[in-house]
């Protein structure tokens, strides 16, 4: 009767268990730099949406220091993007004795000329987009409209939609974006102000698809 030996292999030394060890832990730190690197390039360009539709209502939301929402608003109202203009304004704080949206009533009536009768102030409280969806639907009620677009600064594009949608998702929502290079553009990492933006921006829609979405 004949037996067959078999061989039982080696097991790897020491030495080469950690050099496996360590070219695991490298190929995983790349794999880290390669989707950090693909996030970094695209991080800014992923906040922004600019895609308006035809929509029952305009909405211009608060936040602006230069116009550049209100001057968007109007010009897509103008060219027939809504029946209706609402420009959010603050109502619950004071600068020399008026509040934000006692300004924005006064300014309307000089600026709008003839569209003056399509717009109008919607006044809210408390400086944040997710309260700021509680005062529009208030606005909006009286005119009960199926469709509206809203306009914002373009870093706040896609956030400012995904909020109204799933706070009033019986409304079918639009965006349009407001530019300000003074404060973001999509290749952030060129200016120091573009960094800060996206950076804060970020960090809000973190917060929003962790936290307050689900409150």
């Amino acid at each position: 009767m004949s037996s067959s030996i078999q061989s039982v292999p080696a097991l790897p030394s020491a030495t080469e268990h950690r050099s496996l060890l360590r070219s695991k832990k490298r190929l995983v730190l790349l794999g880290l730099l390669v989707v950090f690197v693909s996030f970094a390039r695209f991080a800014g360009r992923v906040l922004v949406r600019d895609h308006p539709e035809r929509s029952d209502v305009i909405v211009v939301l608060a936040g602006d220091s230069q116009d550049q929402r209100y001057r968007r608003g109007m010009e897509l109202l103008r060219a027939g993007y809504g029946k209706h203009l609402f420009l959010d304004a603050s109502s619950d704080s004071n600068y020399f004795g008026h509040t934000p949206a006692e300004y924005a009533e006064a300014f309307l009536k000089q600026d709008a000329k003839e569209m003056a009768a399509l717009v109008s102030v919607c006044p809210f409280e408390e400086d944040s987009t997710l309260t700021e969806t509680r005062f529009v639907a208030r606005c909006l009620e009286p005119l009960h409209p199926a469709s509206v677009l809203l306009v914002t600064s373009d870093w706040h594009t896609a956030r400012a939609q995904a909020i109204f949608a799933n706070r009033l998702p019986q409304i079918h929502w639009s965006v349009a974006a407001a530019l300000d290079d003074r404060l973001f553009g999509v290749h952030w990492w060129s200016h120091r102000e573009w960094a800060k933006t996206t950076f804060q921006e970020w960090l809000k829609v973190i917060w929003w698809n962790t936290i307050d979405r689900w409150r």
